[in-house]
């Protein structure tokens, strides 16, 4: 599957401020993702379409219609909304890779997009813990989420222990690749201290706010093409999509917690996800050469560097200790580029064809021929992860 080209708004926007609404967006969106894949929109034949929460913060369903709502010239091309929580664009990107697959179409456009500061930020907490098992857990906190992630965290220490300084370091590690990236939200921040309790407080338990990843309205949007449609039109595509993998557990944390056995990974369906998108790509963990990866909470981060395989189970710090973590997130990730959940996962696979295409600016990694991604929805319940390759 071959990336053509793709786009990102400014993750530091706020929309409602504006006077600009998910529409308006869409369309910039779209105007920017064919001019960059140097395709026409009368080319585009199906179109897919990754939102998590757009009727509970908009007040919009019917998101799959968006594109052609916004442009004339996409009026009555197929087009489908998908919904997995943070793993939304993630999964819209598995149906257009599914379309082309089956030779049902050639050209597809996927559409990442999510608005979450149209609300207070107590009623965005609420709304985003709908994707958590609603009624089942999580009634004590405060804010859910980062209860939820704290729990995690609180797994690790229990099972192998946890110094606090490193996910200190993968927040501070973010922030600061963030101030390279055009487009992320906090790229324009003034440096905080860390143990200043008014502006980096803690949220739950030891979890402080700068550990957290932003709310943001913001999309991304990714032109993909069959191998049939390059080979007749003898084109070069900015990089390919080797390889997926795709697993869904259960909702609630607790039981995906309580299926942890000594010495194993806290969660091995994500790592299952993860091997399968090697696997399908033929390809191994020493062939990577970064990695953009769910850092909706420096925990996750954490989690994410022994699921890698980049370490033994319980051992992340060592990645930490030891600077592996620099091929991580070098977009600055969520906590640092912003966390348009819908766009997530777009965004996600738009940054790693940026590197393999060496077209990432500042954020590039050195010698970056495949990335991998690892895309999350919910407390791990949706796991979906890419491989990147240079065309």
């Amino acid at each position: 599957m071959h990336i053509l080209g793709g786009a990102q708004s400014d993750f530091a926007r706020n929309l409602a401020r504006e006077g600009r609404d998910l529409t308006a967006l869409c369309g910039d969106l779209v105007d920017a993702a064919v001019f960059d894949a140097k395709v026409d929109l009368a080319d585009i034949e199906v179109i897919h379409v990754g939102n998590a929460f757009g009727e509970l913060f908009a007040r919009q369903a019917q998101m799959g219609a968006l594109p052609a709502t916004a442009r004339e010239g996409l009026y009555g091309v197929p087009a489908t909304r998908h919904e997995a929580a943070c793993a939304s664009g993630s999964a819209a990107l598995l149906a257009a890779m599914a379309d082309l697959e089956a030779r049902r179409y050639d050209l597809a456009l996927v559409v990442g997009i999510e608005q979450e500061r149209s609300v207070p930020g107590d009623e965005a907490a609420r709304i985003m813990g709908t994707a958590a098992w609603t009624g089942h857990e999580g009634a004590t906190a405060t804010f859910l989420w980062p209860h939820m992630f704290e729990q995690i965290a609180v797994a690790y220490h229990e099972r192998w222990g946890l110094d606090r300084a490193h996910l200190r370091e993968i927040a501070e590690r973010n922030l600061f690749a963030a101030r390279g990236n055009p487009f992320a939200q906090t790229r324009a921040w003034s440096p905080v201290a860390w143990d200043d309790d008014a502006k980096n407080p803690a949220i739950e338990g030891k979890l402080r706010r700068l550990e957290c990843s932003q709310v943001t309205d913001g999309g991304a949007a990714i032109v993909l093409a069959s191998a049939r449609w390059i080979e007749a039109r003898r084109r070069k595509p900015r990089a390919r999509v080797r390889g997926w993998g795709h697993r869904t557990a259960s909702l609630g944390l607790d039981a995906k917690l309580a299926r942890h056995q000594r010495g194993q990974l806290l969660m091995p369906h994500v790592a299952a996800a993860i091997a399968d998108a090697r696997r399908r790509a033929n390809t191994e963990l020493a062939t990577i050469d970064g990695f953009e990866v769910h850092d909706c909470f420096a925990i996750t981060e954490y989690l994410a560097i022994d699921h890698l395989g980049l370490t033994e189970p319980g051992q992340c710090f060592r990645a930490v200790e030891d600077g592996t973590i620099k091929r991580i997130n070098p977009s600055g990730g969520l906590i640092g580029g912003g966390h348009p959940v819908g766009a997530t996962g777009v965004r996600m696979v738009l940054d790693a064809s940026l590197q393999v295409s060496n077209r990432a600016g500042a954020c590039q990694l050195p010698d970056a021929h495949t990335m991998q991604t690892l895309n999350i929805g919910g407390s791990a319940t949706t796991a979906i992860s890419f491989v990147i390759g240079a065309p």
